[in-house]
């Protein structure tokens, strides 16, 4: 079961649970339901120990059409889910920016850009 908060223009997903190709579907569709005036959106992934490629899919994919300006960060991240992330963007840092993803709230990142 995932928890989804709306506190004005910012959402937090919690995911509860690995991320992988079984659960990316209904994640996207839970990302891709928020109302249109969202522009930050936390992934809180303190309950998923697990992530494969399906992970880089959810946090990097490009915004829905219409939301180009919505931020992803992502906060909690376990050790198995951050050695992914941080062994995508050491093999391409421009696809995979880290520093825009995890920074602590989406209002933290209001000066990141998004790639």
């Amino acid at each position: 079961m995932n928890i989804t908060t709306i506190d004005g223009t910012n959402a937090t997903i919690t995911v509860r649970g690995d991320v992988d190709f079984d659960s990316l579907p209904p994640l996207r569709a839970t990302a891709d339901a928020l109302p249109a005036h969202v522009t930050g959106l936390l992934w809180d992934l303190n309950h998923t120990f697990f992530m494969d490629v399906a992970g880089l899919y959810l946090l990097f994919a490009p915004a829905p059409l219409g939301r180009p300006d919505r931020r992803i960060t992502a906060t909690g991240l376990r050790p198995q889910p951050l050695r992914l992330l941080r062994l995508a963007a050491e093999t391409n840092p421009a696809t995979f920016p880290l520093d825009r993803l995890l920074c602590d709230t989406p209002a933290a990142c209001e000066g990141a850009e998004r790639t």
